[in-house]
């Protein structure tokens, strides 16, 4: 969907509302959502100012995160929410450093967005990670990691393991540790898997 056609709707806003707040007709509103022109730069941040979104957006087809980041921000407007605190969480962004402080807010709904978009950012990586699978011979371990969460995604057993193998992959750097049992627990762990490594 056209990302602006998707921010009027969600705003509930006509296109000829929205025509007389720009000063033009509404059939340059229809030709900029059909694609048959592109928004002209000057109402760009016109359209950013008004709806308090980046410019980016309204002329895009937007993905399922994109819509999830305009409904966070109209969330915001909406809300007025405050960071009550902060929470130190392994970086779901490729770019960012391994742990990053996620912002906790006062409002329920803002936080609720917040992790539909971090499993929305998880959902994207790991299709990207089974597209290559064409030229991998271990698909069938996609599988199989699929069927673990399925099943088992709240066992203890299944987080030490895979937080040590992200150590010993270096996914993760030493300094990132659980705690003292789950140290003792990769010691154990990484013996067996340099016998088998060799």
């Amino acid at each position: 969907m056209n990302g602006l056609e998707y921010i009027l709707n969600l705003y509930n806003m006509q296109h000829i509302e929205l025509a007389d707040k720009l000063g033009i007709k509404k059939q340059n509103i229809n030709m900029w959502i059909k694609g048959k022109q592109n928004v002209p730069k000057k109402y760009l941040p016109v359209l950013e100012e008004l709806f308090h979104i980046p410019a980016s957006y309204f002329q895009k087809e937007l993905t399922d995160l994109d819509k999830l980041e305009i409904q966070k921000e109209k969330l915001k407007q909406e809300l007025k929410p405050v960071i009550e605190t902060h929470e130190t969480q392994f970086s779901l962004d490729e770019e960012s450093e391994y742990l990053i402080d996620v912002p906790i807010y006062d409002k329920e709904e803002i936080n609720a967005i917040e992790r539909s978009i971090d499993k929305a950012k998880l959902v994207a990586r790991f299709k990207a990670a089974i597209e290559v699978a064409d030229d991998n011979p271990y698909i069938e371990v996609f599988a199989l990691v699929v069927k673990l969460l399925e099943k088992s995604q709240h066992e203890a057993i299944l987080h030490r393991t895979i937080e040590g193998l992200a150590h010993y992959l270096e996914v993760l750097p030493d300094f990132i540790d659980s705690d003292e049992s789950q140290s003792e627990f990769e010691s154990e762990l990484f013996e067996v898997l340099d016998d088998y490594n060799y």
